[in-house]
């Protein structure tokens, strides 16, 4: 298939959801779509980045030989700005996938990560792959902030769950945006086994009585602020394609789940073919 219009994804957050991208990359690829860039928040930062550097084969090697009990080993707490340093993940990322300049992947590559002192949506482009990864992820409360360019970064899903908008800003004319937050919000969610293996942290965090614990109460919102944020971002930008997996049974930490999602991502893009090769055809992507 001969490529007419330059295409562009935009990979939105959603933690342990993430790993739907892989699946959903594998099924495009199988249709003949190649996007000519890649735009990122979050884990979807994290998947493009592994796609972008040519990388996506050992991700899903890595991510789907994960156990609880492998999770539990990554999440290294920390004693202030968020549950988790994070420290150990992107180690480990970085010695599965290299740790390249972002400018200079094969594919061109960017995250969006939110200023924490001035709310301001921060697009990086250039830098180490790890360092902008790790800024695009750092989920409010879960991960501690990122130190980038003399500034403090958090997750970008605080201001653009799905950047389309950057995907835009980086050339692409036709951009498929995966959203993995269409049916994501379960009011009063159980901890996960992996909060629930931590000892001490996980009285804290559990449930009281008849009422949300705080891993609840966090989990839920970040739900809820994904969904609105991504809901309010695409109605002003709306892309030309979306591709909303079937995901609302997932927690946000359940990242030993990765061939559940991965074959989700697959099935989604599956159902869809149609509608996505003749809306392809007609915007010029495809012939």
């Amino acid at each position: 298939m001969t490529r007419k219009t330059k295409l562009g994804l935009a990979l939105g957050s959603g933690a342990a959801r993430g790993w739907a991208h892989i699946g959903i990359l594998r099924a495009l690829l199988r249709m003949g779509i190649k996007p000519d860039l890649i735009a990122g928040c979050s884990i979807g930062s994290f998947v493009g980045a592994a796609y972008a550097a040519g990388e996506l084969d050992k991700l899903e090697e890595w991510v789907r030989g994960f156990t609880r009990l492998q999770v539990v080993g990554l999440l290294d707490p920390a004693f202030s700005g968020g549950l988790f340093r994070g420290d150990k993940v992107f180690g480990m990322a970085a010695n599965h996938l290299g740790n390249p300049d972002a400018s200079e992947l094969p594919i061109p590559f960017a995250c969006v990560a939110t200023e924490l002192d001035t709310g301001r949506e921060i697009w990086l482009r250039k830098g180490s792959l790890r360092q902008i990864v790790r800024a695009s992820c750092g989920m409010p409360g879960l991960l501690t902030p990122t130190r980038h360019d003399d500034r403090w970064l958090v997750d970008g899903a605080v201001v653009n769950p799905v950047p389309v908008s950057l995907a835009r800003a980086m050339g692409a004319e036709v951009v498929i945006a995966i959203n993995l937050n269409a049916d994501s919000h379960q009011p009063w969610a159980d901890e996960p086994d992996e909060v629930r293996g931590m000892g001490m942290l996980a009285q804290w965090l559990g449930k009281g009585g008849d009422s949300p614990g705080m891993w609840s109460v966090m989990s839920g919102s970040i739900n809820i602020m994904q969904e609105r944020i991504t809901r309010a971002r695409m109605a002003g930008d709306p892309p030309e394609l979306q591709i909303a997996p079937r995901l609302g049974n997932f927690s946000i930490l359940d990242f030993h789940r990765a061939s559940d999602a991965i074959d989700e991502g697959e099935a989604c893009v599956e159902r869809q073919r149609p509608q996505l090769e003749e809306e392809l055809r007609r915007l010029g992507v495809l012939e």
